[in-house]
């Protein structure tokens, strides 16, 4: 027992020693082959579902994106399909489109939205609606039927929980043999982009009364509800644009607030990264 934790005392010492960089701890053959630990989702195919944090096209070649980093890191090859200003109603779209063109070659799907749904005022609705129903019965004693509340999800676009069930039953269905994970939403700050597009800070409601809070949760949730790991990027990846000193981590501190500039979408890779160490990428 005594060699057996010292083993693992080892072991977690070594750890930052060969998770220092990324050249000896996101290992290729050769390397791998000199007893370093490979990343399980090196060489992976990985679909990325999202918004303008994603999107490729958002910002052009001025951001370097997180899933870009991820494949610099992992070898990892990405098909991205994230689209400026998408909300969780576009989800079964952008799987659609994944699952038309790679089908099954995708070892996971990453999923990162929800603050547009915010920002759109999307009402954060419910997750079931329930109704008493007789279903057969036994406990001990001959079968019978018995009058129950049952709950079915809600799938509505009306709501916001009503479209992550749309989505994730679509994913489920389209990837029922991949790894799926939900990302939380950002912290957000004022985003000015013209006379008819501003966005207010997180500090204030949407026009359903709402805080980003709320829409943060319900991914958190979700997680739970549809069987989905999720990855709270919303605390983990320790970036807030509410904080001034922290706006090197976003676009333009005048009118952009709200996307992370290569910087930031470094250090959200980093933190995807680390934190895919504990999930697998395929089954």
């Amino acid at each position: 027992m005594k060699n057996r934790q010292f083993i693992v005392f080892a072991f977690l010492l070594a750890c930052p020693l060969l998770l220092h960089g990324q050249e000896t701890f996101l290992c290729g053959k050769e390397s791998c082959n000199k007893g370093y630990i490979r990343h399980p989702w090196y060489g992976k195919k990985v679909g990325y579902i999202g918004d303008s944090i994603t999107d490729p096209n958002c910002y052009g070649d001025n951001i370097k994106k997180y899933w870009d980093f991820l494949k610099e890191w992992l070898d990892i090859t990405p098909y991205v399909y994230g689209v400026s200003g998408r909300q969780w109603n576009d989800v079964p779209r952008q799987a659609e489109q994944l699952k038309k063109e790679h089908g099954e070659e995708v070892d996971a799907i990453v999923v990162l939205m929800g603050t547009n749904d915010f920002n759109s005022s999307v009402p954060v609705g419910t997750w079931f609606a329930e109704k008493e129903e007789q279903v057969m019965a036994a406990r001990g004693e001959t079968k019978k039927l018995e009058t129950r509340k049952r709950r079915v999800p809600i799938m509505t676009n009306d709501t916001y929980k009503g479209r992550i069930n749309i989505g994730l039953s679509h994913l489920k269905k389209l990837f029922p043999d991949k790894q799926i994970i939900l990302l939380t939403p950002l912290h957000r700050s004022l985003a000015e982009f013209g006379e008819k597009n501003v966005q207010p800070d997180e500090s204030y409601q949407n026009k359903c009364g709402e805080y980003v809070d709320a829409y943060v949760q319900a991914i958190k949730e979700a997680g739970n509800l549809w069987g989905v790991p999720v990855i709270d990027f919303n605390s983990v990846t320790g970036m807030n644009p509410m904080i001034e000193e922290q706006l090197i981590y976003f676009y333009d501190s005048g009118y952009d607030r709200l996307h992370p500039n290569t910087n930031g979408q470094e250090r959200m890779a980093h933190t995807l990264m680390y934190q895919l160490l504990s999930l697998p990428a395929s089954f």
